[in-house]
C-alpha cells in the first residue's frame, strides 16, 4: 500500500513571541495548526494585527517560530528554501531594472546558465500576461502590471508552494479583479508546477472567490477562530446564494469577535483600555449618517452595507468596532444597528454631535477619561505623551500602543476634551471646552 502523500506544508503548535520595550514577552501567535494539501488554495483571513503576515513569514522560513514545528513536504523547514516563493503586498521592483531583469532576479538563488534563466523568465512573463513588456521599466507600467511582474518573479522559480501576502490590496478594484481572475485561470489550467497556495487577505469576498478553505484568525494573540470550507466550483459567481451564505457566515464570525472584544465597559488587565480602532470621528459620523438614512434606516447587514458603501473589511470593521465601543451602535451576528444615541449622533449638527461624542468618549473610552483626569489633576494642566505611552506599552506592542494613542488624541481633539501639541508632544487643556 502506497504511503500517503505528506502535506505540502504543515505547521504544528506554532507560537511566535516578540519582546516589549520593557523586555517582557508579547505573544503574537499562539498554538497555530495549519496544514496545506496539494491542489489547495488556503486563505488566512482576519482583521489587521491578528498575525496573518507573521504566520505567512513563518511558512516561508523567513521567521523562526518561538516554538512549534514547520514541515515542508515532510521535511523540517528551518529557513528559506527552494520550492517556496512569496508574492508581497507591495511591488518591490528595482526601478533601474527592466521587467525581464526584475523577473530574472527570482532565479538568482538557482544559479542557472544565462540562456536557461532567460528562457524561464520569458515563459513566466508570458504566463502572467506581460509578453511584449520585457524591456519596459517599472515606471512605465501601471500598478496592476507592476504587480504582474511581482507574480512572474515569484513563479519563475517554478515553486511548489506559493505564498501571497495581500497581493491585490494595493490595486484599485477593477485592476485587482482582473489580476485575481487571471491568476485563477492560470491555476485552474495547471500551467504552473505550483501544487498549493497560501494567501493572506482582509477581503472576505476575495477569500470566498479564491480559496478552497479559509482560516479566520483572531487577535491578541493570533489564533485560529474558525475554519470555513468553500465547496463551490470555479469560476465562482458573486450572485450565487451559496456564495452569499459563506460570505455572511464569515461576517457573523468576525462580528461576534468584535462584540466580544470591544465591550465599552470592559478593560484589559491592570485597568488599561483596550486597543482603539484607527478611525476619525468624522468617518464615524459619515458612516452613522449613511446607516441612519434610506435604505438602511438605522440597521443593516454588514455584507450589504459594505457593498453599498464600497468598503472592504479592513475599512468596515474598525468603523463598526468604534461605533460599538462608543455605544452608538450594536453588533449582532452580521448586523449593525444604531442605538438611540447613535441615531441622535447621526442626525445632529456639528456642535451637538461634538457634545454627544464627548459624553460617550468620557463614559466608554477609559483612556480618554484617564488622560482628561490626569490633566484636571495637574496644576498646569499639562502632561507629556510619554507618560501615557509608557502605560500602554506595558500591555500592547509598541505599534499598537502608538496607534491607540493617536486615536485617543484625534477623538479627544474632536470632542474638545483636551488639546495636544504634536511639536512638543504634550497634552493640554488649553484648547478644551472646559
Amino acid at each position: 500500500m502506497a504511503e500517503p502523500t505528506p502535506p505540502v506544508l504543515d505547521l504544528r503548535k506554532i507560537c511566535v513571541t516578540f519582546a516589549k520595550p520593557s523586555g517582557e514577552p508579547f505573544p503574537v501567535l499562539a498554538n497555530i495548526d495549519v496544514s496545506i494539501q496539494e491542489g489547495e488554495i488556503l486563505g488566512l483571513l482576519g482583521r489587521s494585527g491578528c498575525g496573518k503576515s507573521t504566520l505567512l513569514r513563518v511558512a516561508a522560513g523567513l521567521i523562526r517560530p518561538s516554538s512549534g514545528t514547520v514541515s515542508y513536504r515532510g521535511a523540517p523547514l528551518v529557513g528559506p528554501t527552494e520550492g517556496i516563493a512569496v508574492v508581497f503586498q507591495t511591488f518591490a521592483l528595482y526601478p533601474w531594472l527592466t521587467v525581464l531583469e526584475n523577473v530574472e532576479l527570482g532565479l538568482d538563488a538557482l544559479d542557472l546558465p544565462t540562456g536557461q534563466a532567460r528562457r524561464r523568465a520569458n515563459a513566466a512573463i508570458d504566463v502572467i500576461g506581460l509578453d511584449g513588456f520585457q524591456s519596459a521599466y517599472p515606471r512605465e507600467l501601471s500598478g496592476g502590471m507592476r504587480q504582474r511582474v511581482g507574480f512572474a518573479r515569484a513563479l519563475v522559480s517554478n515553486p511548489i508552494l506559493l505564498l501571497m501576502d495581500e497581493p491585490f490590496s494595493a490595486l484599485d478594484v477593477l485592476t485587482a479583479e482582473t489580476l485575481r481572475t487571471d491568476f485563477l485561470d492560470v491555476w485552474a489550467s495547471h500551467q504552473l508546477p505550483t501544487k498549493a497556495v497560501l494567501t493572506v487577505t482582509h477581503n472576505i469576498e476575495e477569500a470566498v472567490l479564491m480559496c478552497d478553505r479559509i482560516l479566520v484568525l483572531a487577535a491578541n494573540p493570533g489564533r485560529i477562530a474558525a475554519e470555513i470550507k468553500v465547496p463551490l466550483a470555479q469560476p465562482r459567481n458573486r450572485l450565487d446564494p451559496a456564495f452569499h451564505a459563506i460570505v455572511d457566515e464569515i461576517y457573523s464570525i468576525l462580528t461576534a469577535r468584535i462584540a466580544a472584544t470591544t465591550d465599552p465597559h470592559g478593560r484589559v488587565p491592570h485597568g488599561l483600555v483596550q486597543q482603539l480602532p484607527e478611525i476619525s470621528a468624522d468617518r464615524l459620523g459619515g458612516f452613522a449618517e449613511a446607516l441612519a438614512a434610506s435604505p438602511f434606516d438605522g440597521q443593516a447587514e454588514l455584507p450589504g452595507v459594505a457593498r453599498s458603501l464600497t468598503l472592504q473589511v479592513n475599512q468596515l470593521f474598525p468603523i463598526a468596532a468604534a461605533l460599538h465601543m462608543l455605544e452608538f451602535a450594536e453588533l449582532h451576528e452580521s448586523t449593525i444597528k444604531l442605538t438611540a444615541a447613535g441615531r441622535v449622533f447621526a442626525q445632529s449638527g456639528t456642535d451637538a454631535r461634538k457634545r454627544l461624542f464627548r459624553e460617550h468618549l468620557l463614559h466608554f473610552v477609559p483612556l480618554a477619561a484617564h488622560i482628561r483626569q490626569i490633566l484636571d489633576e495637574r496644576e498646569d494642566h499639562r502632561a507629556p505623551r510619554g507618560r501615557f505611552e509608557f502605560e500602554l506599552e506595558d500591555h500592547l506592542p509598541e505599534r499598537e500602543a502608538d496607534n491607540t494613542l493617536r486615536t485617543a488624541i484625534s477623538w479627544g481633539r474632536y470632542a474638545e476634551l483636551y488639546g495636544y501639541d504634536d511639536r512638543t508632544q504634550v497634552f493640554t487643556l488649553d484648547h478644551a471646552a472646559g
